[in-house]
C-alpha cells in the first residue's frame, strides 16, 4: 500500500524544460518468504524478488508505481504478478496536532500467465496517518482501508471471488540511535506493527473467513550509500489468527532492498 507519510526528496528533474518537480526511483527487494497481507503466497518456504519503479509528481500529489513479483523457487511461474498503482497523496491541518497525511490509490493486479478474466484483480485503498496526534516523537498511527474486487467477470468458474474489504491498523515508531556505527553519527531504527481484519480480501480468488486474520511486527533501518542509493535490511514476524488466510501459526522472514532515487 505504501505509507502516507512524507519522505525525503531529491531535487527533482525537468520535464520538457518546464522544471516540474518529479522524483523517480527503482527498488529491488529480496524477501526470504513472500507474505502478502497475511497469506503465504509461495508455499514450501519459497522467497521472492520484487522489482519496483515509480514516479512521484510532487507538485500535484500524484504518483505512479509498477511492481513485479516472482518466486525464487521453481514451480510458481503461474503466480508471477505485476502491480500497476496510481495514487494521490497530500496532507491537511499541516503543523497542527491533528495533521493528517493521506493517500488514495488504485491498483491493478495482473497475473500474466492466466487469462485476464480468471485471476486479475483491482483494488481501491486509502491510507491515513496522523504523525502529531501523540506526544511521543516518532510514533505514528495509521489506518488502511482496502477494497479488492475481480478485474473481470465471466469466463471459467474459479473458487471464490476475492471481493471484499480489509481493515489494517498500523503503528510505526522511528527511534534515533547514536554511536551504533562509527561512520554514522545517527542511525534511525524503524519499528512497525499492524493488525488486519480481513473481510474477503484474498490473492488468487480464494475464499476466506471474515475475521481478524493476522498481526505483523517488524524492524528495519536505512543505510545511505550515497549517490541516491539506500540499502534497507528488515526482519518481520507474523502471528496468524485465521487458518483460511494462513495455516501456519507464525511466520518469520527477512527482506533486503536496494533503492536508487533520482
Amino acid at each position: 500500500e505504501g505509507e502516507a507519510g512524507a519522505t525525503a526528496r531529491s531535487p527533482g528533474i525537468e520535464i520538457l524544460g518546464y522544471g516540474l518537480d518529479v522524483q523517480g526511483f527503482v527498488d529491488l527487494t529480496y524477501q526470504s518468504r513472500y507474505i502478502w497481507r497475511g497469506f503465504d503466497v509461495y508455499r514450501d518456504n519459497n522467497g521472492a524478488t520484487q522489482l519496483t519503479a515509480g514516479l512521484d509528481f510532487a507538485d500535484t500529489g500524484f504518483g505512479f508505481l509498477v511492481s513485479g513479483h516472482r518466486a525464487t523457487g521453481s514451480g510458481y511461474e503461474v503466480q508471477e504478478r505485476w502491480d500497476y498503482n496510481l495514487y494521490y497523496q497530500n496532507a491537511v491541518f499541516k503543523g497542527e496536532p491533528f495533521q493528517t497525511q493521506f493517500r488514495l490509490g488504485w491498483v491493478y493486479y495482473n497475473f500474466p500467465e492466466f487469462e485476464a478474466e480468471l485471476f486479475d484483480l483491482q483494488e481501491l485503498h486509502a491510507v491515513v496517518s496522523m504523525p502529531n496526534i501523540t506526544t511521543v516523537k516518532g510514533l505514528v498511527p495509521s489506518y488502511v482501508l482496502v477494497k479488492l474486487y475481480p478485474a473481470h467477470h465471466g469466463g471459467a468458474p474459479v473458487a471464490g471471488n476475492a471481493s471484499g474489504f480489509a481493515h489494517i491498523l498500523m503503528l510505526d515508531y522511528a527511534l534515533p540511535m547514536t554511536g551504533l556505527l562509527p561512520t554514522m553519527p545517527e542511525q534511525v531504527i524503524k519499528f512497525h506493527s499492524e493488525v488486519v481484519y480481513n473481510d474477503g480480501v484474498s490473492p488468487l480468488r480464494t475464499d476466506v473467513d471474515h475475521d481478524w486474520s493476522n498481526a505483523v511486527f517488524g524492524v528495519s533501518t536505512d543505510f545511505d550509500l550515497g549517490y541516491g542509493i539506500t540499502l534497507t535490511p528488515a526482519a518481520y514476524h507474523q502471528i496468524s489468527m485465521d487458518s483460511s488466510v494462513n495455516t501456519d501459526d507464525s511466520e518469520t522472514w527477512f527482506t533486503v532492498s536496494a533503492k536508487l532515487v533520482f
